[in-house]
């Protein structure tokens, strides 16, 4: 069994800060379950360009408010209690509106191994 709290990883090098994002990486590849997990926040105000062509993921807003936008697409509001799954390894914009940050409990797969951040083409790189 694994038990972790979010405040100890945030507190390791699980946690990694961007710009306009923080990822804490709660379960990675190497405790080898499949899928990685991630509590995500956006900051308010912040507008992430993101394109995982090497992973599928999805994603629940826990707090906050935002939207997400498909690249040539729709727009998608984002509230607390929404669910989005990025199942096609959609290019889009995810933001954060002024009022708070926003919270996201995020899965992975292949999972992450903890290290990675986005390029500048907003992907993931697959890490051995």
């Amino acid at each position: 069994m694994i038990v972790r709290t979010l405040e100890e990883c945030r507190q390791s090098e699980r946690r990694v800060v961007a710009q306009t994002w923080e990822s804490v990486r709660m379960l990675l590849k190497d405790d080898n379950m499949g899928f990685s997990f991630h509590v995500t926040t956006i900051f308010k105000g912040g507008e992430t360009h993101i394109h995982y062509q090497n992973h599928l993921e999805s994603v629940y807003c826990m707090s906050g408010e935002g939207e997400v936008e498909v690249v040539g697409g729709e727009t998608y509001p984002i509230k607390p209690g929404t669910l989005y799954i990025l199942d096609q390894h959609d290019e889009h914009y995810l933001r954060a509106y002024s009022g708070a940050d926003m919270v996201m409990a995020c899965v992975f797969n292949p999972p992450l191994t903890g290290t990675e951040t986005h390029d500048e083409k907003g992907v993931y790189p697959i890490i051995e």
